[in-house]
């Protein structure tokens, strides 16, 4: 479980200038929640009733597994390095989800575009916190 302490154990990190502030994470993944449970759950759904190959539903179902467990790694584990892998799997499985979709449903793809862009700047803040406090 993520604490109070926990965050406070992240506040006393070394972190670039250009890490944005605490607040501003809480709204972001607001809205890519929404638009990963709009789009992950219409592949799913259509990986299960056959309208796409269950094959295809692969990355989506990874990239949940691996951004669920940033969290946990990141302030449970308090463990920089491990939440850098991490992180680099959540965007290598949401490219390879988004790869994936194109070819059968191109607005899929598109609509995680935001989920894209907010992941590649996360991993850069990721991998930038680790190496900062090594």
């Amino acid at each position: 479980m993520v604490t109070v302490d926990t965050y406070g154990w992240y506040q006393t990190l070394i972190k670039p200038a250009w890490a944005p502030p605490a607040f501003v994470f809480g709204p972001v993944w607001t809205v890519l929640y929404i638009i990963i449970a709009v789009t992950f759950g219409t592949v799913f759904y259509k990986a299960s009733t056959g309208a796409l190959p269950r094959l295809v539903a692969l990355p989506f179902a990874l990239n949940l597994v691996f951004n669920l467990a940033f969290t946990p790694i990141q302030f449970g584990l308090q463990n920089n390095l491990l939440a850098a892998a991490d992180v680099l799997l959540v965007l290598g499985t949401l490219i390879w989800a988004l790869a994936a979709i194109y070819p059968h449903q191109k607005w899929l793809a598109l609509a995680n575009i935001p989920y894209l862009l907010w992941v590649c700047f996360a991993t850069v803040l990721q991998l930038t916190v680790t190496y900062l406090n090594f």
